[in-house]
């Protein structure tokens, strides 16, 4: 009997095209099924990819210079800071249209204690991230426990906090700021070491970076294999993590042959992995999951739905007011229109990035591609001197084909 079980055991090999063979024909064939199962997850991946490809063709290369790649990375981060929360509010089934309008706040709230009264920056930091604290959690009581809707709410904070924000700054720009805090903005990791080509201190982060996404990958299919879950074929596994490491080692050496890493890329990165642990292993995660793919489910299992919501909009408004800080730095000022449509750039990233309108469906990964989707757009428009018009409409039609894709992918499955 036993050898019968073991003579049997590689047949499921060539279904996966791993059988001796397949060949190049029986790879594609393997890629293609992969993609094919695993479309949500590689989808826009493959998209930011081939847009980078195309602007970096269209703009004679410009896309991909040190410079460019460093300003893209500093452009967006407030965006993907605000994507980062708005993931996870989109995922409980809400909404928050305050997040621009908090952001100016904060900034204008900072600009105040700093500029006008001389407070230490890290205090000034400190007391920012509580007042976004503060509104984000009379948001989240609203909502979460007087029933209030979210739309409503967080609409009628977009214009309570754009009014704060005019009166605070008397309708005027303020700054500068203490240079300590501009570095948030504008700042870019020390150089150390000898003498080289690149960023050094730059190069070394990229290791480790390389080597913590190897084995995060290499782990996570372990415990896949070990709890008898699907993985996907190891030539498709490798392939992943082949197109993972030169993807980061490519941004590693462009950043390392400017200035070096941006600090802003720090915290992003910080945040990126914190809040992936927390969506994908943390109780909080999955309830969070859980209130937004099925709220009766999740009450009956005694998910405190009220609690978990009233939470995601706290954290909600502890980003908005972390963008907020950022963007102030980056422009040495608190200016009554900052923010404007942030939210819809955060939403836009969310949806782009893979979250689905009926909640319970997104990751924090996703939030950080879709938003980089709209950067990358961004900038190489301006390079080839699109107009904002056709920027609005471009950005537009990618929304609705993000959305779209989503709905089709869904009565796919369904059907």
């Amino acid at each position: 009997m036993s050898t019968d079980v073991s003579a049997k055991s590689p047949a499921p090999a060539p279904p996966g095209g791993g059988g001796p063979a397949a060949g190049g024909d029986g790879l594609l064939r393997l890629v293609l099924d992969g993609l094919r199962r695993n479309m949500r997850q590689y989808g826009m991946l493959i998209a930011l990819g081939l847009i980078v490809v195309l602007f970096e063709v269209w703009t004679g290369g410009d896309l991909l210079l040190p410079r460019n790649v460093s300003n893209l990375v500093l452009q967006n981060s407030y965006i993907l800071i605000l994507a980062i929360g708005m993931m996870l509010v989109i995922i409980a089934g809400h909404i928050d249209l305050s997040v621009g309008s908090l952001t100016a706040f904060v900034g204008a709230f900072a600009a105040v204690l700093t500029v006008q009264h001389g407070m230490p920056w890290p205090l000034a930091l400190v007391l920012c991230l509580l007042v976004g604290a503060a509104a984000g959690s009379v948001q989240g009581f609203l909502i979460a426990y007087l029933g209030i809707p979210s739309f409503i709410v967080t609409l009628a904070g977009m214009l309570l906090f754009r009014g704060l924000t005019e009166i605070l700054l008397k309708g005027q720009t303020l700054g500068p700021f203490p240079d300590a805090l501009q570095k948030m903005g504008n700042g870019f990791l020390p150089e150390v070491g000898p003498t080289t080509n690149y960023h050094n201190l730059t190069l070394l982060l990229g290791v480790v970076l390389i080597a913590a996404v190897v084995w995060q990958e290499v782990r996570a299919r372990r415990r896949q294999r070990e709890f008898t879950l699907d993985v996907v074929p190891v030539k498709l596994f490798a392939l992943k993590l082949v197109a993972l490491v030169a993807a980061i080692l490519v941004l590693t050496l462009l950043l390392a042959s400017y200035k070096g890493a941006p600090i802003i890329l720090i915290i992003l990165a910080a945040l990126v992995v914190g809040y992936g642990y927390v969506m994908r292993n943390a109780v909080f995660g999955r309830h969070i999951y859980a209130i937004g793919g099925n709220l009766p489910a999740a009450k009956l299992s005694g998910v405190k739905d009220k609690r978990v919501t009233f939470q995601v909009f706290l954290n909600m408004g502890v980003l908005a007011a972390l963008a907020g800080l950022v963007v102030a730095a980056r422009l040495n000022a608190a200016s009554p229109k900052a923010g404007v449509n942030f939210e819809l750039e955060a939403i836009a990233s969310s949806f782009i990035g893979g979250a689905s309108m009926s909640g319970g469906v997104g990751t924090v990964l996703g939030a950080i591609i879709g938003g980089l989707v709209l950067g990358v757009l961004n900038n190489g428009m301006n390079l080839l001197s699109v107009g904002t018009d056709w920027q609005q409409v471009i950005k537009g039609l990618a929304l609705l084909v993000a959305v779209g894709f989503d709905v089709w992918n869904k009565r796919k499955s369904g059907s």
